[in-house]
């Protein structure tokens, strides 16, 4: 664990050099009374973004850790799951930020006083960001995520209910370029977003019919950041420190936002924190290097879900961190069936040590999927204008 320890602050004992530049991340974001630096975001991801996960991003780096995706219906009725996953965790206590999914404006209001005036996450959360970026179809076809800003007056009435409710906690949006390219979506999100007291959007430079193929378009984001006057965060493709570099030197956002990069690389977050600074050297940690940050992933679950079932949840995480590595199918397979401490400690110290598999920088990780229609609530498409919630859209349960 000697690396994990030492990490902020100091440099694994294998790095990539990169040649010096004068490139430089943006100035600390400031949301409200809540300064981000770096300006570095990490998404919300269903079933990854746990008060582990966020845990051991931060102990690499800086930035602003947002919990799973909470929907707004669960949180009013009390769902004690969501009620679990909305929880801080002790370090947590000055930038706790909670990411809400909702399609109905007095729904996200209530939500929103129950976080801010109730304090139901026992930490009162110092940001709330409102997703309308999902693309997944038990989202859209509800109305919501990415397909809900095509509905303007929902939007805004949506975004109005969140940040009347907040008070002095900064509000954020998070959207796509649109539903499709006949559908797009981004610059009145923007406009409404700005006129209505959101503190910043982030744009994810996909379309919903995308889903996470293909590759991220930027393009929007500049444009995006010179509509508006509000901070333009930018998402999508940013894979190695060097891409958040130029994203925000092509587009001129006001930070990033890291989703599938970080996947199985929690040490992206340290990347990011030195690139922003000017620093030149980024993390290439040893197979045992990676094999400790595992052991203490594996760890951060089994302490807040209890042993079985931390190593369980943890599963999904192997293939992501032994990505280009060069490890037997059979220790592949043992270690995604892996139920116990001590048993993952025992695979992974089996396992010779070897470099980090440089052929995978720069590569995508996490779900891809080819482009499909977006399923859409029917006749969703025939009046921008309409207030109105569909019949039965909100979610019972959160996490996307």
């Amino acid at each position: 664990m000697t690396w994990l320890a030492t990490y902020p602050g100091h440099v694994s004992s294998s790095v990539l050099e990169r040649p010096s530049s004068p490139a430089t991340g943006p100035a600390p974001l400031r949301l409200g009374a809540l300064t981000v630096d770096p300006a570095v975001v990490l998404a919300p991801m269903a079933g990854i973004t746990n008060p582990a996960f966020r845990t051991l991003c931060r102990e690499f780096g800086a930035g602003l850790y947002v919990c799973e995706m909470i929907t707004t219906r669960a949180l009013v009725e009390r769902n004690e799951k969501t009620l679990q996953m909305v929880r801080a965790t002790p370090d947590e206590a000055d930038a706790f930020s909670v990411q809400l999914y909702g399609v109905d404006p007095a729904t996200v209001g209530r939500a929103v006083e129950m976080l801010v005036d109730e304090g139901v996450a026992g930490t009162r959360p110092a940001h709330v960001d409102l997703n309308f970026g999902c693309p997944v179809p038990k989202v859209t076809r509800r109305g919501g995520g990415s397909a809900l800003p095509w509905r303007r007056v929902l939007l805004r009435d949506i975004v109005r209910a969140a940040v009347r409710a907040a008070g002095d906690v900064p509000v954020t949006v998070k959207t796509r370029i649109g539903i499709d390219v006949d559908h797009v979506t981004y610059l009145d999100a923007g406009r409404i977003a700005q006129d209505e007291g959101a503190a910043a959007i982030t744009l994810h430079g996909r379309t919903a019919d995308q889903l996470y193929s293909g590759t991220a378009d930027w393009a929007p984001i500049a444009r995006l950041v010179e509509a508006v006057d509000i901070p333009v965060l930018g998402n999508g493709d940013i894979w190695e420190a060097d891409d958040a570099l130029r994203m925000v030197a092509e587009t001129g956002c006001a930070g990033v936002v890291i989703g599938r990069g970080c996947l199985g690389r929690p040490w992206l977050f340290g990347d990011l924190a030195a690139a922003f600074a000017g620093g030149t050297r980024r993390a290439l940690p040893t197979l045992r290097e990676v094999a400790a940050v595992m052991h203490r992933h594996a760890t951060l679950l089994s302490e807040e879900q209890g042993e079985r079932h931390g190593c369980t949840d943890f599963r999904k995480h192997v293939a992501w961190y032994l990505k280009g590595f060069s490890v037997g199918s059979d220790v592949r397979r043992a270690l995604a069936m892996v139920s116990a401490l001590d048993e993952l400690a025992e695979l992974l110290a089996g396992i010779p040590d070897q470099p980090y598999p440089t052929a995978v920088l720069g590569g995508p990780r996490g779900r891809t999927s080819p482009p499909r229609p977006v399923a859409l609530p029917e006749g969703w498409l025939a009046d921008r204008d309409d207030p109105r919630p569909p019949a039965g859209a909100e979610l019972p349960v959160s996490g996307g």
